[in-house]
């Protein structure tokens, strides 16, 4: 019996990977300009870190976490988010002593126990930035404006941006006292997790996807409703922020992330087309996060974008991506003595930068084309006994059949002047 994956997570065989490292390529060009810089943190981490900072209450921690004990008994979960760890990472390489803000990315795979379905997986990836030192509204902005410009230079349509504010701590307890108020009633027709919530964290009761929860709650108070005088400006202050930059929203007075650490804003990019999961990237601000989870009191807000979402909406509209096989060249020998000179050439083009690869087994002409042809390459280098006499190649184009002779001194500037 062959060993199979397991359910909710998949392979990226390398004709889709390209189109993964091109959007990779994305991420890292718009972090750069934006003064953002690359951290890599580890797949696991305690579990008193996903307590701590995600919340005990929410679905993530509760249900969804590969949590397993180490030979020392210690607990250990696989990281469901990115936010937590790079919290962890901040505190403890007191980077609160850099240069504010710290503003900092990642890309890499989160894990967490769910149900698959189209754009949710057990395993699935994340690319997401954070911003510690600054309260500002215009960081808010700046993080949103970086969200959206990602999608804007993969070229997708039809996106849409929802903000909204879940207030700080102290206008939250006004509004969880309203929302206990108004539920409490109808304890009867929620779900069994609803009830536990009710008493040890109400707000996540508007997190619950259990249809009969969402109903009794359709008419339920919004924490926006409830926003405190600093929080409020604050609110305000983004959304002339984002106004100054030209970017359209809608308030969304419902949106309340599944995550406990939340503070003010709050927003999600939105894609119709992929499945019921059509949020394909949020954030938000997380002011007490950092001291949370034992730091220093520090600001912070942040996004992360589900990059599978991201490749299926990108497909849902027929964008395509560059395609690197296309740019190769396979160099085919013909006649004996021929092969060891067509692995100098092979190097050279390789040494030039110009990706190459050849026949290894000394075929026919024939089937080396229909290699060149599966491979999906651009160019034939023939390197024939007639050819090497001459000081020559032969080069074809896959495309049009058309065929030339070059020196083999011009082979390397003909090919790169084409790529350009």
């Amino acid at each position: 019996m062959r060993v199979k994956k397991p359910r909710g997570v998949f392979d990226i065989l390398p004709d889709k990977l390209e189109k993964w490292q091109h959007l990779e390529g994305v991420v890292r060009d718009l972090a750069h300009v934006y003064g953002y810089r690359e951290i890599r943190t580890p797949i696991f981490e305690f579990t008193e870190l996903f307590q701590r900072g995600v919340g005990e209450e929410t679905d993530i921690v509760a249900k969804e976490m590969y949590t397993f004990p180490d030979r020392r008994g210690r607990s250990l979960s696989l990281r469901p988010e990115g936010t937590a760890a790079v919290v962890r990472a901040f505190i403890e390489h007191n980077m609160h002593a850099w240069p504010q803000p710290v503003k900092l990315y990642y890309i890499g795979p989160m894990f967490r126990y769910d149900r698959p379905q189209a754009g949710r997986y057990r395993q699935f990836h994340q690319f997401g930035v954070e911003v510690f030192g600054c309260a500002e509204p215009a960081v808010d902005a700046e993080v949103i404006k970086l969200l959206l410009q990602f999608y804007e230079v993969l070229g997708l349509k039809g996106i849409s941006l929802e903000i909204s504010s879940v207030g700080c701590p102290k206008c939250r307890n006004e509004f969880t006292d309203a929302l206990v108020s108004y539920i409490r009633p109808q304890t009867a027709g929620l779900c069994k997790d609803c009830r536990n919530r009710l008493h040890r964290n109400p707000l996540r009761l508007l997190d619950c996807k259990e249809p009969g929860c969402r109903g009794l709650l359709t008419e339920a108070p919004v924490p926006l409703n409830y926003l405190c005088p600093v929080c409020a400006a604050h609110f305000a202050a983004l959304r002339n922020e984002l106004l100054a930059l030209n970017i359209s929203y809608n308030i969304n007075p419902h949106l309340v992330r599944g995550l406990d650490y939340y503070t003010g804003t709050s927003f999600e990019v939105m894609h119709a087309g992929i499945g019921a999961q059509n949020a394909i990237g949020a954030g938000g601000r997380y002011d007490n996060l950092v001291q949370t989870c034992g730091g220093p009191p520090t600001p912070g807000v942040g996004f992360a974008v589900g990059i599978e979402r991201t490749l299926m909406a990108l497909q849902d509209q027929g964008i395509g991506f560059p395609d690197a096989a296309q740019e190769g060249v396979f160099v085919v020998s013909v006649g004996e003595g021929t092969l060891r000179h067509a692995l100098r050439v092979v190097q050279a083009l390789r040494e030039a930068g110009i990706r190459a690869d050849r026949d290894y087994a000394g075929r026919g002409l024939k089937t080396q084309l229909k290699q060149a042809h599966r491979r999906g390459v651009k160019w034939v280098v023939i390197v024939g006994e007639e050819e090497i006499s001459r000081g020559n190649v032969a080069l074809r184009a896959m495309d049009t059949g058309e065929q030339i002779e070059v020196n083999e001194s011009e082979l390397i500037p003909r090919l790169r002047a084409w790529r350009a």
